[in-house]
């Protein structure tokens, strides 16, 4: 795909209703709007990951206490 990781990383958050996705949720999107990036392969996981920390677009939000699910949320 012609676009960077940030650009995949905001369209998945966008296509959600809440705009806000979790790590996995959002290599799930991105795996299968564009195939080219298969589930388990670890050189974008770990692009996707050192863009999500370092990009200051991205948000990191904490669960809130009880909700069901492991690490944080993203978001814009």
């Amino acid at each position: 795909p012609h676009y960077s990781y940030a650009a995949l990383i905001g369209q998945a958050l966008m296509s959600s209703p809440t705009k806000r996705l979790s790590l996995n949720q959002i290599y799930t999107w991105i795996s299968m709007a564009y195939p080219y990036f298969k589930r388990g392969e670890a050189g974008w996981q770990n692009s996707i990951r050192h863009n999500l920390s370092l990009n200051g677009c991205f948000v990191k939000i904490k669960r809130d206490d009880g909700e069901k699910g492991k690490g944080s949320w993203w978001s814009i």
